[in-house]
């Protein structure tokens, strides 16, 4: 047994040292073996020697060496940048229908009384009161609104020469940086909480506009609608949600700028609409966005996009995720041009479509519905032989639109499965589909055959009685 120890530790000083210096890799030997007879019981180890990089085991710092990160240091205390930026912070309280009444938080963007606040806050409200820190309160009004960003913007009555938040800059966070966040949690206001930026870009089916910060500074109900500051005292998100507990989740505020002047001068934000639906291609450290629809007489349609172009930049801005792709088209107003570049069949292609309005949701899902099958309460669409081929899936159906509750969504299909097979047949059509089904009618479960993401799985469903 001794044996085989002392050759893992020869097999180790062979690989250490193969960059070290004779002298450096007899001292280091010594050293080694110093310290396994030490634990043996047998003897004592002097300290580590000096030796260069290839010569030691580990990397270790030197006593009184400067830090590997001289730049760095971390805060001793919150206080001052507390101190500064707490007057921007306000306190909202609404009564709603009934007896119903609704706490959250928000901030000053504008003296003349400019509130951000989140759209769930403030929704139901018959009344708004907002609180500022030095005590006083003013009757808050609904400017404008956008339930799929969870934003609202409200203006205080009778307000002038406010205390105001700065607005930073959330693109140049990186995961590590320290925040703050201010609120009003569970009605104990002017509380304080602070942690780290855990992850960017989350997406938690909030909406088409997924692309929330992540944060263990502590957030809790009463906290929503209020500020995240970075160190330097800028508002760098809004306060949005929690999952779970220590997880919060912020809106970043390069969105929040995107958005607020279509908040004020329409009430609701213009949302520019292409006319694709686009998946991912990989996992997510490869993924790249794949147009796999095009709707008829769309903006990108009459530009010329097809099924299966590869999305690469949208406005001149590179693109690797799908959601960033849908984000960049919908935070630009209808009617404003957008240079989308693709790869097709190895070749780069520019278009430059000119966005349309979003229709309504019931547009949408009217447009996506290729072949409805009520008695399992779903709509599919044939996915177009291109865009297979660039998604490397064979072709299928893909399904559009679910009935909530209904036979497919119980049984485990998601929009955006790709059926291949039904009743252990394949489909490649609605055609395929009703002859597979047959039986669907007479009430018999449905086994289905699904493509999501890189995995097939097979999941029953079983029609209404």
């Amino acid at each position: 047994m001794v044996r085989v120890y002392d050759a893992r530790v020869r097999l180790l000083l062979s690989l250490t040292l193969l960059i070290s210096t004779s002298g450096a890799a007899q001292t280091l030997e010594e050293w080694v073996h110093g310290k396994v007879a030490a634990q043996r019981g047998q003897g004592k180890v002097a300290p580590l020697p000096t030796v260069g990089p290839g010569g030691q085991v580990w990397k270790g710092r030197a006593a009184n060496a400067p830090s590997i990160i001289p730049q760095f240091q971390a805060p001793t205390s919150l206080a001052p940048l507390v101190r500064v930026v707490r007057p921007g912070v306000v306190y909202i309280s609404t009564r709603n229908e009934g007896s119903g009444k609704a706490l959250g938080s928000g901030f000053l963007i504008n003296p003349g009384g400019l509130v951000v606040t989140n759209n769930h806050v403030v929704v139901k409200a018959r009344s708004i009161l907002v609180r500022l820190d030095d005590g006083r309160e003013f009757e808050g009004t609904v400017v404008g609104h956008d339930p799929n960003t969870d934003l609202a913007l409200l203006r205080l009555t009778d307000a002038k020469d406010l205390p105001t938040v700065t607005l930073g800059d959330s693109d140049a966070l990186e995961v590590g940086d320290w925040v703050v966040a201010i609120g009003n949690p569970f009605g104990f206001d002017t509380s304080v909480t602070h942690g780290i930026i855990s992850a960017r870009e989350r997406v938690i089916g909030i909406g088409p506009f997924d692309d929330f910060l992540q944060t263990n500074a502590l957030i809790n109900p009463g906290n929503s609608g209020g500020p995240l500051f970075d160190m330097h005292g800028d508002v760098v998100g809004v306060t949005t949600a929690v999952r779970g507990q220590g997880i919060g989740f912020a809106l970043p505020i390069n969105l929040v700028k995107e958005l607020i002047p279509n908040l004020l001068e329409n009430g609701r934000p213009e949302l520019g609409w292409l006319g694709i639906t686009v998946q991912p291609i990989g996992d997510r450290a490869t993924s790249k966005p794949v147009v796999v629809d095009v709707f008829p007489g769309s903006p990108a349609d009459k530009a010329g996009l097809k099924p299966g172009d590869r999305v690469v930049s949208v406005g001149g801005k590179p693109v690797q995720h799908y959601q960033q792709v849908l984000r960049r088209v919908a935070l630009l107003q209808s009617g404003a041009k957008v240079k989308i570049d693709v790869v097709r069949g190895g070749r780069n292609f520019e278009f430059t479509p000119t966005l349309a309005e979003r229709p309504s949701v019931g547009a949408l899902r009217a447009m996506n519905s290729g072949g409805s099958v009520e008695a399992l309460g779903l709509t599919l669409r044939a996915l177009d032989p291109n865009a297979a081929a660039s998604l490397g899936v064979e072709p299928g159906l893909r399904v559009e639109v679910l009935v909530p509750g209904g036979p497919a969504e119980l049984g485990g299909l998601v929009t955006g499965d790709v059926v291949v097979e039904v009743n252990r047949e394949p489909v490649e059509s609605l055609k395929d589909f009703d002859a597979a089904v047959g039986d669907a009618e007479q009430r018999e479960p449905v086994l289905v055959r699904v493509r999501r993401g890189a995995s097939l799985r097979y999941l029953t469903i079983k029609p209404q009685p």
